[in-house]
């Protein structure tokens, strides 16, 4: 969460933008992602410079000696935010809108590419050079102020704190999920450099960015020194729909700041029939819409087969399963009522999980992990897809604290669950003797199934009861009396100090 100078800071740069003549909170917010991409690019080309000096391996900078933009010839040095922030106002705008910004808008030379295709109806806004004079130099005391709190996600607080000033926001499901609850799923799937991975609901493509840094931090040398696995990593391996074009190309910019050139992220309804993919994925990573109902004219015939519902928690479960390939997993969150609905739908697809597939973890989440965007309980399932079942047992885990306050303000607290849930579910041979009482514990298929495949961990969980006792009634009497005694003498002296005080008068 945004707190202090920095949100103080974001709320000046947002003044600056409305009191220039931009208004519209998207035009906003994709005016400053474009300037952040600006300077993500600059500050990424630094870092791999200085990453292949330090590994003797040759690299060659975005920003070369010339570059061609149109039909100029420009010195690239100059396209570097470093470098063209300390320009006077006017060249500095002459500089951003005639080639910084075209160079980023031709940046990937595959016009198929994500990246070309969200890019090419992106417009320039900010109308004048004094507006983007004060626009840079609030951004610059921006990143001076992330860089100080050393936050491992400071972009994405930043992002999400500009989304929640969008009116709709909580409507259109367009609040990100929190980083650590990605990164906690992330690391319980421990993806490997082969994967193939999906998020049907990308958004601004924070489960992919997640994965891309856990395999940059823990398999570096798999994926980057070897040939095939870099470019599966570069090309191949991320995999994003939404359909929503600002969020597509914010997600786009956002994979090539973290080094992935050429993320496949799609326009598409990932329920409908324009999403024909089939048993593609090893890994899907999802915080799917949960937007109540749809027309069910536009969902795809094979959904609906599987679960008859206008329920979009349930059709991307479906869908999920559809878009596995034998042996992929999954790790979503859905939201409670997902886990002990009564309805024919509801029923069907927690059944299709554990009979038809191994359903392997339910992580219940306390309702304030998404405050102050929404109140909502929600837990993790993670399953396999097996296509004719493996489910012996399921891991419950009862999760009451993620490192922040329950309430609106998320404030960091010591509690957390976090590294607990990951060290037990990477050691479930660990978990076979715990009992009921515990944080965590396995419920057999067989209890499951004779629930009516009732998810809720509070139908399995058992409360420890511990007898309290009590001093017998004669003794609780005899203490009543004597306080009743010291109050009476302690009312009687207050009296004779009130009597004294009025003859004195």
């Amino acid at each position: 969460m945004i707190t202090g100078e920095l949100k103080n800071k974001i709320d000046s740069l947002w003044e600056i933008f409305w009191t220039g003549g931009l208004t519209n909170p998207l035009d906003v917010i994709e005016q400053m992602t474009y300037l952040m991409f600006i300077h993500d690019l600059d500050e990424a080309d630094n870092t791999g410079s200085k990453e292949a000096i330090m590994l003797g391996l040759p690299y060659e900078s975005i920003f070369t000696e010339e570059v061609q933009i149109g039909d100029r010839t420009v010195e690239g040095n100059q396209l570097k935010w470093n470098v063209f922030h300390d320009f006077p106002a006017a060249k500095m705008y002459g500089t951003v809108a005639e080639l910084v910004f075209p160079f980023i808008k031709n940046l990937h030379g595959d016009k198929e590419s994500a990246y070309s295709k969200y890019m090419d109806d992106a417009i320039f806004k900010i109308p004048t050079p004094l507006l983007l004079d004060k626009i840079v130099t609030a951004m610059d005391g921006i990143y001076a102020q992330m860089d100080q709190l050393k936050t491992a996600d400071a972009r994405g607080d930043v992002y999400e704190y500009l989304l929640s000033k969008i009116a709709t926001a909580g409507l259109n499901g367009q609040f990100r999920t929190p980083r650590h609850i990605i990164r906690m799923m992330v690391e319980l799937m421990d993806p490997k450099a082969d994967e193939v991975i999906c998020d049907p609901a990308c958004g601004t493509s924070g489960f992919l960015v997640a994965v891309s840094d856990y395999l940059k931090e823990n398999r570096k040398q798999e994926v980057f020194f070897n040939r095939k696995n870099k470019e599966h990593y570069m090309s191949n391996m991320f995999h994003g729909y939404d359909m929503d074009r600002t969020m597509l190309r914010i997600g786009a910019m956002n994979m090539m700041t973290h080094g992935v050139d050429n993320p496949y992220i799609e326009y598409r309804d990932s329920l409908s029939d324009q999403n024909t993919d089939r048993e593609k994925y090893s890994l899907i990573l999802a915080n799917p819409p949960f937007k109540g109902s749809l027309d069910a004219d536009t969902v795809a015939a094979d959904l609906l087969k599987m679960c008859a519902t206008k329920k979009t928690e349930l059709l991307f479960l479906a869908l999920f399963l559809r878009m596995l390939r034998v042996g992929g997993r999954c790790a979503c969150i859905v939201p409670d009522g997902v886990l002990f609905g009564s309805s024919t739908a509801h029923r069907a697809i927690r059944r299709e999980l554990i009979e038809n597939n191994r359903l392997e973890a339910v992580i219940s989440m306390p309702s304030g992990v998404f405050k102050p965007y929404a109140g909502v309980s929600t837990a993790v399932l993670i399953f396999t897809k097996t296509g004719f079942g493996g489910t012996d047992r399921v891991w419950f885990y009862d999760m009451t604290a993620d490192g922040f306050s329950l309430d609106d303000k998320r404030s960091p607290v010591a509690e957390n669950d976090i590294p607990d849930i990951v060290a037990r579910f990477r050691d479930l041979s660990g978990e076979a003797e715990r009992g009921r009482t515990e944080k965590s514990f396995f419920v057999s298929k067989e209890e499951i199934v004779g629930n009516e495949y009732d998810l809720s961990i509070n139908k399995y969980k058992q409360t420890e009861y511990k007898p309290v006792e009590y001093p017998p009634t004669s003794e609780i009497m005899a203490e009543l009396r004597q306080l009743e005694s010291e109050i009476g003498k302690a009312m009687d002296e207050l009296e004779g100090m009130l009597n004294e005080q009025n003859r004195e008068k």
